[in-house]
């Protein structure tokens, strides 16, 4: 249910759509890869079984993603998921007024309610596209989060826009969980060191369908890691995400994530095409996509949803998005056959325009 603070269930996430009685539908709510772990990545992860007697060592891992970004070891700090970042920074960080960017994952803001600090938003608005706008942020904002590509819009935005958030006395939380699936990660800022105060978020689960090991990491300023590190526990990252971590920022994974996301943009393109023929019936997309899933207006979203999942198709809802209605659901982008099969279904699932017979 919404808590009273924030008015939506921050808590709702699209494994959610998927759990009991949805385990057997075809997911589109989830945001990670659909199919297991590619075979060489779970027989790395496996040769590292042989070590769990010793208590992790991150080292070699935080070395390894380091490097990946051309950056010191002390500006990195491994994570069971970006979402414990999250948790570290309401946790660590002296904030007076934080401010999270809507719509956008809900788990940075409920982590902050959590530890007990009053939230601001800025909701970013449809007739925009909803495109940041620099100037909505309050000046006086000292901790200002934003994803990019964002979850759920799937908008990038200009990094040079997102860096204008940047201000003396401000930490600037980027997450970047699914930049990777963006062609060239353009508009990333991870790696970089000349922006006051940034903290960029990166997540390995969503490429590389790890969601169930729980790896990323963040990007920061030294002084920013240890404040974090100090409020992290002993241990937090096992030996097999450890493994994962290391495998995942290799030359050769980098190419095969590189390879990925331009597979994501052409299916992403297959999928909003397909949606694009449904206009006449009053479906939107948010346009331009940029990420692996797609954020649609449907009129009854939540009758839509229910006659998809009776034909055999999860979706996420969009109304425990802080911005959003409940005449929003995201898409995951999968392969073209899964995607026909979808839209086939969807044909079922949204009315159509009442006809008016001509005199």
């Amino acid at each position: 249910m919404p808590t009273e603070e924030s008015g939506h269930d921050l808590r709702h996430h699209g494994d959610a759509e998927v759990r009991d009685d949805g385990s057997a539908l075809v997911d589109l709510a989830v945001n990670v890869r659909a199919d297991t772990p590619p075979v060489w990545l779970r027989e790395h992860i496996a040769k590292s079984l042989t070590g769990l007697a010793a208590y992790p060592d991150g080292r070699d891992a935080r070395a390894a993603v380091a490097a990946r970004h051309g950056v010191p070891v002390e500006r990195v700090l491994l994570t069971a998921g970006a979402a414990e970042a999250f948790v570290l920074l309401a946790r660590a960080l002296k904030v007076r007024r934080p401010v999270v960017v809507h719509p956008q994952f809900t788990e940075p803001e409920a982590a902050l309610r959590d530890a007990g600090h009053t939230v601001d938003r800025v909701l970013l608005r449809e007739a925009d596209g909803f495109r940041l706008d620099p100037a909505a942020v309050p000046e006086d904002a000292d901790l200002v989060v934003i994803g990019n590509p964002t979850n759920p819009t799937s908008v990038l935005h200009p990094a040079g826009a997102v860096a204008q958030l940047a201000w003396p006395g401000r930490t600037l939380v980027v997450d970047e969980a699914f930049m990777d699936a963006v062609p060239g990660e353009r508009e990333a800022l991870a790696g970089r060191t000349d922006v006051p105060g940034l903290v960029v978020l990166r997540s390995l689960t969503k490429t590389w369908g790890l969601a169930g090991l729980r790896i990323g990491y963040v990007l920061a300023a030294p002084e920013t890691v240890a404040e974090l590190e100090r409020a992290q526990p002993l241990w937090p990252v096992s030996t097999p995400a450890l493994a994962a971590a290391r495998a995942c920022v290799a030359p050769r994974a980098l190419a095969e994530a590189a390879h990925a996301a331009h597979r994501i943009a052409a299916d992403r393109a297959h999928l909003v095409t397909g949606l694009a023929s449904f206009a006449e019936r009053g479906v939107r997309v948010v346009s331009p996509a940029e990420g692996p899933f797609v954020l649609v207006r449907v009129p009854g979203a939540a009758e839509v949803r229910q006659r998809l999942r009776d034909l055999g198709f999860a979706v996420r809802r969009g109304d425990t998005f802080p911005g959003l209605d409940e005449e929003w659901i995201r898409v995951a982008v999968r392969d073209r056959a899964t995607t026909n099969h979808f839209l086939h279904a969807l044909a079922s699932a949204v009315p159509r325009p009442p006809t008016h017979p001509t005199r």
